[in-house]
């Protein structure tokens, strides 16, 4: 089989965040996996306003050039490590209207979930459970979540604690698995 592509989305854009310091650990722990690519894909990099299309996701009329341009970046990839906060019991807005933008290029592809929050993004991780169920894609069952009390320096600074390692690695395993069974249904 070819390499497989994962794609490690970074999905708050709020100023402080750390979305993208967590992503980038989340890369570091991915690193030197054979058979695999890990990339970052930051949703600051990536600016959609508040969904804008008029026809649905999910007739594949896309017209705007930040759809395309943000379908183009997704499309190549056969899973992804969603890295969510939890704003308000749930994922942020900025990674819930990425998801929502699109639907082909989600579906029947594997997803790794990581949260992180005062309860570890758990609740963020289960709407996100739910979301990635509506648009075809495969979740995997082991998920990181880390605790702004425990993994983080005083609220900022993030220090995972050890335990987290061996999670990654079967997060990985989990979602390579996945990865490569559900791309031989889009070849």
């Amino acid at each position: 089989m070819t390499e497989l592509k994962i794609a490690i989305i970074a999905g708050s854009t709020r100023p402080g965040r750390h979305s993208r310091t967590v992503a980038d650990w989340v890369l570091g722990r991915a690193a030197g996996r054979s058979g695999m690519r890990y990339d970052i894909v930051d949703l600051t990099d990536h600016p959609l306003p508040l969904f804008d299309e008029a026809m649905p996701p999910s007739f594949g009329q896309y017209q705007k050039a930040h759809t395309k341009a943000w379908a183009a970046t997704i499309a190549p990839y056969d899973g992804f490590v969603f890295v969510s906060p939890e704003y308000n019991h749930s994922t942020s807005a900025a990674l819930k209207n990425a998801l929502d933008y699109l639907y082909a290029e989600w579906q029947n592809k594997a997803a790794a979930l990581v949260g992180y929050g005062s309860l570890g993004g758990a609740r963020a991780v289960e709407h996100l459970r739910l979301i990635c169920a509506e648009l075809q894609m495969a979740t995997v069952r082991q998920q990181l979540s880390f605790s702004m009390f425990n993994d983080f320096e005083n609220f900022t600074t993030f220090a995972p604690a050890a335990r987290h390692d061996a999670a990654a690695t079967t997060m990985f395993a989990q979602l390579e698995n996945w990865a490569g069974a559900l791309k031989t249904l889009r070849s």
